[in-house]
């Protein structure tokens, strides 16, 4: 058995998702890998169709919380020790998962996020996002009294224990810092490790300055409401 199992949530992620499973390939071989094809309009399912990709090709589009959740439920139903998400446009360097594996391990902790900031090096995101991810260190921060530096990271190695709690209950938009308050509050101990984010290699971000208004208020509310449940 690997290490763990990579998680790809895929969208319309034909540009670069070739070169992601070729990546974790080449410097994570420690790790298997799984795409989750989350309904694409482009030809990102005939790529991994015709490349013979390991990969789930929902029926209907779940968004990415539910695609990121299909890759959970399959990870805790083939016995993976760990899993972890990996973007499909290229975004994280997956040559970092065997050092945030032996941080999990020599720590004993049951979540290890692939922070950008706290050595402050590789791609920092745009001013406006780095404006939010402040905002939700803080809020996570009054909440549950732990700092995440990068509360929107996706880029997360979780153990056995969060795995099966994310296969039952997983949010489905911008699920991040409202799962990191979730499993912080079910007695989790959550670890930062010192990470470069590359720049989106392909493709564009579905964020959009309207639905970011959105994503603020929403996981605000997202995250209180996960705070009072799990107390």
């Amino acid at each position: 058995m690997k290490k763990g199992l990579v998680i790809i949530p895929a969208y319309n992620e034909s540009e670069n998702i070739e070169n992601t499973v070729a990546d974790i390939l080449k410097n994570a071989p420690d790790f298997d890998y799984v795409v989750i094809n989350d309904c694409s309009k482009d030809n990102t399912l005939e790529i991994l169709k015709e490349k013979n990709l390991n990969h789930i090709a929902l029926p209907v589009n779940l968004g990415i919380g539910g695609a990121v959740q299909t890759g959970y439920i399959y990870a805790f139903e083939n016995g993976y020790e760990t899993a972890v998400q990996v973007d499909g446009d290229g975004q994280h360097d997956v040559s970092y998962l065997n050092a945030m594996y032996d941080e999990m391990k020599k720590t004993g902790s049951d979540m290890v996020i692939g922070s950008r900031f706290i050595e402050k090096e590789g791609f920092q995101s745009s001013v406006f996002r780095r404006m939010g991810i402040t905002y939700f260190t803080k809020m996570i921060k009054a909440l549950t009294g732990v700092t995440v530096t990068d509360p929107t990271s996706g880029f997360r190695l979780a153990d056995r224990k969060v795995i099966e709690m994310f296969t039952k209950d997983y949010p489905r938009d911008y699920p991040e810092p409202e799962s990191v308050v979730a499993i912080l509050r079910n007695d989790c101990k959550v670890v930062e490790y010192p990470v470069k984010m590359r720049a989106r290699q392909g493709g564009s971000s579905s964020i959009t300055p309207w639905k970011a208004v959105y994503y603020m208020i929403k996981v605000s509310i997202a995250c209180m409401i996960a705070n009072m449940r799990h107390k």
